[in-house]
């Protein structure tokens, strides 16, 4: 460390621009910019400690013309000469700015029962029917997930699966101030690899399960696979982890992990079992504990769901029987296997899958609650900017599942929504080129679905669910697919 040691601090920033007199400045090497390139920017502004991984490169504009003015000024910054600035290296500033955030805010984290879920499938469902359960058990309870975050009964809107690491604590420290007891909050395998998380001490961790998805982020499976696994290795002795066992990766949570070790599953012996009763449209009956129990959530995928939350209950100390009274009469996550029927008796289902598995998932749902006459047509795309290799596999499971496929966009973002429909269309099976369509104006493709549906017929419409807007080119235009189809059935 360079600098004075006793410093007044006044905010702690990773974002240069938001920098005023007397902050502290931590540059992170982020996916589109390093904040090592701001650091002049930074100090220009006020602050009076840089926390940074190494000495910063030529970042000061030259005082003459000679051709070393350059490597004159990055020793200045480097000895902090021309400026009363602490300079910290460490080895990992996204991590220290973790760990930074939590102390400025109190250690929020420490003063709630924190239980955080993660997994590529049913993060949002399981939080937010938890966050429920215990807003009826009567806590004060906070949620953070990719639908909304919410204080008791306020809601935040988010951006972000899980918030950066000062956004989190400050949401954190607020729960506290609001006499929350419980927090439940999603995950992700960004925030877990960009150690947003740093520093959070969590009173439980959920792993619901683990398939293809985010290799544009990771790159590769076992880069994805490990970045799960973080989350359970940095848990504490007194945590408990509760595991998805009849994921074949459920128990590889578990390896060198302190925490309390549980599991869960449908399949195989678990500290916590269910056996799926019926599966309809309507809902499913669970048999957990040697208790007959009638959810409002259909789908297999959803019985995993609902074992994992009753186990994190009975973990939290909640009594058995009040929390599958409870369970029974909440009803499911916005957009996840949510249900629209017009008028002539079409029946659509909206899904925020968008993954391989959650869209298999979701057909096989239906498939296996169908009567057998009636038409699945499945209308999918696939978000621009992200993961490009599942789009193939996408359009192939919905072919094999479906009576009728329309492929069109979801999120294009900055990519061309031709170009991602060219990527899906590959996974098109020769025998299934017939009965597929792309059309690639969402609105109309969800039109063409209703157009060729029958009394009867199921539409389901996948990969946005809960959303309300298409991103496309940077802006975020109104589309909710739930008002759309509520409207082209009933209007």
């Amino acid at each position: 460390m360079q600098g004075s040691t006793d410093l007044a601090i006044n905010q702690i920033q990773f974002d240069s621009r938001k920098v005023q007199q007397g902050d502290v400045f931590v540059a992170v090497k982020g996916l589109q910019s390093d904040g090592h390139q701001f650091i002049s920017q930074a100090i220009e502004s006020g602050a009076v400690a840089i926390v940074l991984e190494s000495p910063p490169l030529l970042v000061v504009e030259p005082h003459s013309g000679t051709a070393n003015s350059g490597l004159i000024e990055q020793r200045l910054l480097e000895s902090s000469t021309p400026y009363s600035v602490a300079m910290i290296k460490v080895q990992n500033s996204a991590e220290v700015l973790g760990l930074l955030a939590s102390n400025f805010y109190g250690n929020p984290s420490e003063k709630l029962k924190l239980v955080g879920i993660t997994g590529t499938n049913g993060k949002t469902t399981t939080v937010t029917l938890l966050y429920r359960l215990f807003r009826k058990l009567g806590y004060k309870v906070g949620l953070i997930s990719t639908i909304e975050n919410r204080i008791n009964e306020e809601v935040i809107p988010t951006d972000y699966t899980t918030p950066d690491a000062l956004e989190l604590n400050k949401l954190l420290a607020q729960m506290v101030e609001k006499n929350c007891t419980h927090v439940f909050m999603e995950v992700s395998s960004h925030a877990l690899a960009q150690h947003r998380v740093a520093g959070i001490k969590y009173t439980g961790a959920v792993f619901s399960n683990i398939t293809h998805d985010h290799l544009d982020f990771h790159k590769t499976f076992a880069e994805y696979l490990k970045a799960k696994k973080m989350f359970f290795d940095n848990l504490e002795e007194n945590a408990f982890a509760l595991v998805n066992k009849d994921d074949k990766n459920g128990l590889l949570m578990l390896q060198n992990c302190k925490g309390k070790h549980y599991t869960f599953a449908l399949n195989s012996m678990a500290d916590f079992k269910a056996k799926i009763i019926a599966n309809t449209f309507e809902g499913l009956e669970l048999e957990i504990d040697n208790r007959r129990v009638w959810f409002k959530l259909s789908g297999s995928f959803n019985a995993y769901n609902l074992l994992g939350i009753y186990a994190a209950a009975v973990l939290l100390g909640e009594d058995k029987g009040k929390i599958l009274e409870i369970l029974s009469n909440i009803e499911p996550a916005a957009g996840r296997f949510d249900k629209v029927i017009g008028k002539n008796k079409v029946f659509a289902i909206i899904d925020y899958a968008h993954t391989p598995d959650a869209l298999k998932n979701v057909l096989e749902t239906i498939q296996k609650t169908r009567t057998g006459k009636e038409q699945v047509i499945t209308v999918v795309g696939c978000g621009g900017n992200r993961d490009a290799s599942k789009r193939p596999i996408m359009a192939r499971i919905a072919c094999e599942l479906s009576d009728k496929v329309i492929l069109t966009s979801d999120n294009p973002r900055f990519e061309e929504p031709e170009a991602i429909l060219e990527d899906m269309k590959k996974g098109i099976p020769q025998d299934a080129e017939n009965k597929t369509l792309v059309i690639a104006d969402r609105k109309e493709a969800l039109a063409e679905a209703v157009k060729k549906a029958q009394p009867n017929d199921i539409i389901l419409v996948a990969g946005k669910g809960h959303e309300n807007y298409q991103e496309i080119k940077g802006i975020k235009y109104p589309f909710d697919d739930k008002k759309i189809m509520e409207g082209l059935l009933n209007g």
